[in-house]
């Protein structure tokens, strides 16, 4: 088996990136997720995003970046494949020290209520259930 690498995620990528996380359940590509957004994304934050490749194929993929105050981690996704090699962690631990590196002290992820692998995966690596919140949203 070839090694996995990872390395910075950019728009080259999203063919890849929005084909594995269709396939990954819990993962739900919606509005902002076009090219265009995810390429302005990129822009705001670089080098925070990540993906993980075998032989230049995407197998994990993660959106990675901040305002200033708080980061934020979506579609961390590693594909069916692949699970139980630590992509995900590795993915994962690569978009924290990244993120340290910018200042910000906090990050959040929205996890599906229905996700329980992934919540599993979040609460397995340390992140904690923020009791009293409810994630809300506002289509613009």
């Amino acid at each position: 088996m070839a090694s996995i690498t990872t390395r910075e995620f950019t728009i080259d990528d999203y063919d890849g990136a929005t084909a594995l996380w269709k396939a990954v359940e819990g993962v739900e590509v919606a509005e902002g997720d076009a090219k265009e957004d995810i390429r302005t994304y990129l822009l705001r934050n670089p080098g925070l995003s990540r993906v993980a490749e075998e032989n230049g194929k995407i197998v994990g993929a993660v959106l990675c970046g901040h305002d200033g105050r708080r980061a934020w981690i979506y579609h961390l996704a590693v594909a069916l494949t692949h699970r139980g090699q630590r992509i995900g962690n590795r993915l994962l631990d690569e978009c924290v020290t990244k993120l340290r590196g910018t200042g910000v002290k906090r990050a959040i992820i929205l996890v599906a209520g229905e996700n329980d692998l992934g919540r599993s995966f979040w609460l397995r690596n340390g992140w904690e259930e923020i009791p009293g919140a409810f994630p809300m949203g506002l289509d613009l």
